[in-house]
């Protein structure tokens, strides 16, 4: 049975379970796996998504959920009722772009069209799981710069043991990520638009995490991709697209827009479990401290800027702290001294042993907003097929990986265009149509409140509304 240690060292070796309720550890670390389950490629080819994920991921539950019980909430997460496409996150290939070995990975087929909905999907229904057999409620708090917020809300607003608050920086998500979160009408919902940046929020969330009384007296949870299960989920979908593509007889590569380093670390994670990645890439917008630290090895916090790629307008990449403790040879010590210090000072820098270590890891791109419109125009003219601003980030380390491998090159594509038809429009005249399930979300009535930057008043906000 694996056991999940804190990057920072504070506490003894924890369950899933206990990691799973708890999302950050008391000492402020993020919780990782003691050791990593090795996967035998070839046992799972021909298997379905469902097959693959129960392989992949029970090794990191077992002792916490029954198999059969485990294997009934992949077959109710990954259903045709939840995702579009039996699949779940099918390819397309770009047939006629670049040297024609591009692929994209469709990440946008559950309720709220972006990548978030695979592990949400599947975290909801676990802490359901988990808080019946315990008889037990939490609060969850989470923070979102566009699409954790709907995917968390969807996955857990029919859930009885939870209520959950999303703080998302007003006016600084897309209308139609705003409205997938705000138009939900559940008793256990709350959406709080808060004045400042995601940063802003995330901070808020993380200092209520901190905050040893106000956590304990509502039983505070997280479903961000702090939380080791959304990071679990995601390791799947690297295993059953390489297996597509031919691995491990054939090399695959893949690039990932990012900006918490969340969807990138699941494939790190998987290439721990046994997964040959050929190159990892990982594309920033113009808010680029992820690749400035492969660049540089310097870590400094900047002025976070709005674009038209809005998941991505982050400066602490939480989930960038999990890596960071492995490349320091999973030293707690240096690395609690090190985020302290971060803390502080808003900068860090790793030496220049490990900034070659890393750099043989990731390759990193940064695109703009003029260069983003122009790789969705570009995509469209020679392909037909439109990207998000997000996966567009992202087509800028694909096109020059591609360049370098003979082997497949897979771009995630983390949200459909529908979700982002200002940029979109802007860059190919056409505004993109929401699928049907989605057709009358401008209708819909929005239910949110707007708080200040402060702390305390969305604190007591919580604890006002929790049923804890």
């Amino acid at each position: 049975m694996i056991k999940y240690i804190s990057t920072r060292g504070g506490v003894e070796p924890q369950t899933f379970e206990q990691v799973l309720l708890n999302g950050l550890a008391p000492d402020g670390g993020l919780y990782v796996p003691e050791s990593w389950p090795q996967i035998d490629l070839a046992s799972l080819k021909g298997k379905s998504y469902i097959d693959i994920a129960e392989i992949i991921m029970y090794p990191f539950v077992e002792g916490s959920i029954e198999r059969k019980d485990f294997r009934e909430i992949l077959e109710q997460t990954y259903s045709h009722n939840i995702f579009r496409d039996k699949e779940v996150t099918p390819l397309h290939h770009l047939k006629g772009y670049g040297k024609d070995n591009i692929y994209i990975m469709e990440q946008f087929h559950g309720p709220t069209i972006a990548f978030k909905d695979v592990a949400l999907q599947l975290l909801g229904r676990l802490f359901d799981h988990v808080l019946t057999k315990r008889g037990e409620h939490v609060t969850i708090v989470g923070a979102t710069s566009g699409d954790t917020g709907s995917a968390a809300i969807e996955g857990c607003k029919s859930c009885s043991h939870i209520d959950i608050f999303i703080l998302h920086p007003r006016g600084r998500v897309s209308d139609v990520q705003r409205k997938q979160m705000t138009t939900i009408d559940a008793p256990n919902v709350h959406n709080i638009a808060i004045e400042g940046s995601f940063d802003d929020c995330q901070n808020m969330v993380k200092a209520m995490f901190n905050d040893e009384e106000f956590r304990n007296s509502v039983n505070l949870s997280a479903v961000n991709s702090i939380n080791w299960a959304r990071i679990m989920a995601q390791i799947v979908y690297y295993f059953t697209t390489a297996l597509k593509l031919g691995a491990p007889e054939k090399e695959v590569s893949f690039v990932v827009p990012t900006g918490n380093f969340g969807n990138v670390f699941a494939a790190y994670c998987a290439q721990n479990m046994g997964l040959p990645i050929k190159t990892l890439g990982i594309a920033s917008n113009k808010n680029d401290i992820l690749t400035r630290f492969f660049e540089s090895g310097e870590m400094k916090l900047g002025e976070a800027f709005a674009t038209i790629s809005p998941s991505m307008d982050i400066q602490i990449s939480s989930n960038f702290e999990r890596y960071l403790f492995d490349l320091l040879n999973r030293d707690a010590t240096r690395l609690a001294n090190l985020m302290t210090s971060f803390k502080e000072t808003g900068d860090i820098a790793v030496s220049d042993t490990h900034l070659q270590k890393a750099r043989a890891q990731f390759e990193s791109t940064r695109s703009n907003d003029d260069e983003t419109l122009a790789l969705i125009k570009e995509v469209y003219n020679k392909t037909s097929y439109i990207l998000d601003p997000h996966t567009a980030v992202g087509m800028k380390g694909a096109k020059e990986v591609a360049k370098e491998e003979s082997g497949a090159v897979v771009l995630l594509a983390t949200a459909h265009p529908a979700k982002f038809p200002d940029a979109v429009e802007k860059a190919i005249g056409i505004r993109p149509e929401l699928p049907e399930h989605l057709s009358d979300l401008f209708e819909r009535k929005e239910i949110m409140q707007e708080q200040p930057n402060d702390l305390g008043k969305v604190m007591d906000y919580v604890r006002k509304h929790t049923k804890k």
